[in-house]
């Protein structure tokens, strides 16, 4: 895929490939100028900033931004380990959405391998608060997010959207929903160097009491089913699927990880499991009911330790 990154206004390619088993999703920046390529894992501890985006790197600074929307995508669709190879600072935005991804992947095919899927199961609650937003993790049967947003805009105002995970339903109900700004915000975000590369064609832009975009909103709700995508891509950090339900007060990528970062520092909220899987071709009409990557897993299948 090829578009142009939503904060750098640069070009930048994009090529989702397999990964072997418990590889995870693994960031392959090239294009560096002569220099070798550098490998990323896409977990917790690569994150190296959260504003206004998710930035991973390593100890020699960012490798990849904006990189939510794609780990969505993977996260939403079942997969479990692919790798992403980047040409640019940035992945591209895309239309705003997952959506692009999710097609990609449709194309591509899953594949399933000879492995147990495995999860982190959360044990216990785990909330953190930041001013005035608030997350918590909590123990659930599959993965569940809800968010919970509040605007001063008259718009957008107060939203509310929940999620029970599942192919079909992340493709069906968040997937084409897109990153959204305010024309208040754009001298501040382009002085910092932020929204160069922000348009109509990537982004839902309101100005006061108006939406600017002509075609409209794809859901009523928009703004807060894209908070609901943003999670799902952010809590991809923790390196496997969780069994979890995740929510989300006038939250946003910080708040995402820092409340994942809580989790994984608690040795006793978390543990990995096992699911106990039957193995057998994926049909399109099984997709999103059970079916992970050609595995069948009612919800999130029966569980060993």
């Amino acid at each position: 895929m090829t578009g142009v990154g939503v904060h750098s206004g640069s070009p930048v390619s994009l090529t989702l490939g397999p990964a072997s088993t418990d590889a995870g999703f693994v960031f392959v920046r090239t294009g560096l100028d002569g220099a070798a390529d550098r490998e990323v894992q896409a977990k917790a501890d690569s994150v190296i900033a959260t504003e206004f985006a998710t930035v991973l790197g390593d100890q020699d600074g960012p490798l990849v931004s904006t990189a939510e929307h794609v780990l969505a995508a993977l996260r939403g669709m079942g997969v479990d380990n692919a790798t992403i190879e980047v040409d640019g600072p940035e992945v591209p935005i895309m239309d705003g959405s997952a959506a692009a991804f999710v097609t990609a992947i449709d194309q591509a095919g899953i594949v399933s391998q000879s492995a147990q899927r495995r999860f982190i199961q959360v044990l216990k609650p785990v909330q953190v608060a930041i001013g005035d937003s608030y997350g918590e993790l909590r123990p659930h049967a599959g993965f569940r997010a809800e968010v919970e947003i509040e605007f001063k805009n008259p718009v957008i105002g107060h939203q509310k959207y929940a999620l029970d995970l599942s192919a079909e339903g992340f493709r069906r109900e968040v997937s084409r929903a897109r990153t959204f700004g305010f024309m208040s915000d754009t001298a501040r975000l382009w002085s910092a160097g932020f929204a160069l590369g922000a348009s109509f064609e990537n982004s839902v832009v309101f100005d006061g009491d108006r939406l600017l975009n002509p075609e409209g909103l794809r859901y009523t709700d928009e703004c807060a089913r894209h908070k609901v995508l943003d999670a799902v891509g952010d809590l991809a950090l923790a390196g496997l699927p969780m069994l979890a339900a995740y929510r989300s007060v006038r939250g946003g990528h910080k708040l995402n990880h820092a409340v994942l970062t809580a989790l994984l520092a608690d040795r006793s909220a978390w543990r990995v499991v096992e699911a106990e899987t039957q193995r057998r071709s994926r049909t399109p009409a099984e997709a999103g009911h059970g079916m992970v990557g050609g595995i069948v897993a009612p919800a999130y299948g029966p569980i060993v330790s």
